[in-house]
Order: C-alpha cells, then sequence, then structure tokens
C-alpha cells in the first residue's frame, strides 16, 4: 500500500469513498444529504492535507490532517479517515494513522487529537486505542445516530 498526497485526478475516488460514509450518517457530524461538491470541498478545503491509500492500483482510502486549532493550539493537530467499503478489514485505517502520526510529527506537531469520535464507532475506537490514543473525555449523547438515537462522542488525543 501506498499513501500519498492527493492530487485532483485522485477527486472522483474521494467523493467515491467519502458520500456513502457521510451519507450513511453514523461516523462524522456532517449532513448527510451534502452534495458531492460539498463532501469533497469539506475534505480538500484549504487549511486540510489531504491524502490518499493505494493498493492494487486502485485508491482504497483517504485521509486529512490539518491543525486542531489556531494560535497557541497549532501545535496539535486533528485528523479524519475514510476507507473504502469494500477495503475495510484489510488495514487500511491503520496504514492511514499510523502514516499520518509520523507525518504529523514530521511536520512539527506535539500531539494529535480525534475532537468526536462517535462511540458507537466501536472499530475506529478500538484501532485509535491500539495506537496509543486515550479517551480523555466523553460528550454525553452529542451524536444522533440514525440507528442508536443520541451518543456519546470521544475526545481522542495522543502525544506524537
Amino acid at each position: 500500500m501506498q499513501i500519498r498526497a492527493a492530487e485532483a485526478r485522485d477527486y472522483p475516488a474521494i467523493v467515491e469513498i467519502l458520500l456513502p460514509v457521510m451519507r450513511e450518517g453514523g461516523t462524522y457530524a456532517i449532513d448527510p444529504a451534502l452534495r458531492a461538491d460539498e463532501a469533497l470541498g469539506y475534505w480538500t478545503s484549504a487549511d486540510k492535507e489531504s491524502f490518499v491509500a493505494e493498493d492494487e492500483g486502485g485508491i482504497v482510502g483517504t485521509y486529512y490532517l490539518r491543525p486542531n486549532q489556531a494560535g497557541g493550539g497549532r501545535h496539535v493537530c486533528n485528523c479524519g479517515y475514510v476507507t473504502r467499503a469494500e477495503a475495510r478489514g484489510r488495514g487500511v485505517a491503520r496504514a492511514m494513522c499510523e502514516h499520518s502520526l509520523a507525518y504529523a510529527a514530521s511536520r512539527g506537531y506535539r500531539a494529535m487529537q480525534f475532537n468526536f469520535v462517535v462511540s458507537t464507532n466501536t472499530h475506529a475506537v478500538r484501532l485509535w486505542q491500539a495506537l496509543g490514543f486515550e479517551i480523555v473525555g466523553r460528550i454525553p449523547e452529542a451524536f444522533c445516530h440514525p440507528e442508536h438515537a443520541y451518543v456519546d462522542a470521544f475526545v481522542m488525543h495522543r502525544f506524537l
């Protein structure tokens, strides 16, 4: 698997990966009715660096990295990750997170923080914990899940 900076030629594949997850409405606090251009704009906005994971000639995942806050909070970064549905369970998310941790450290960040991990996203929670993230906060009933109603969200953090 190769992980590299996203290019304009990757945008159609990124949209194909993002839209089903965002429209499902179970992991990202984003309007599930967003259009393709809005999803792409969110993922590749000027405040983010976007990446793709390629395997066997196709794009199987994407992530972004950005400063979590401005000013005095710029030393902590934030990321979002999405794996193509057909590629789940093959280590794509782990590889992207490991890449993001190394890349963030090389860019001078001191920590990575996930601001809003939906508690029912148990695969992600377990993976982030396996990669050294700790749950440092719980936001009660912060997310209205399409199947589970109101569920908690976690703030997860790791020093680099």
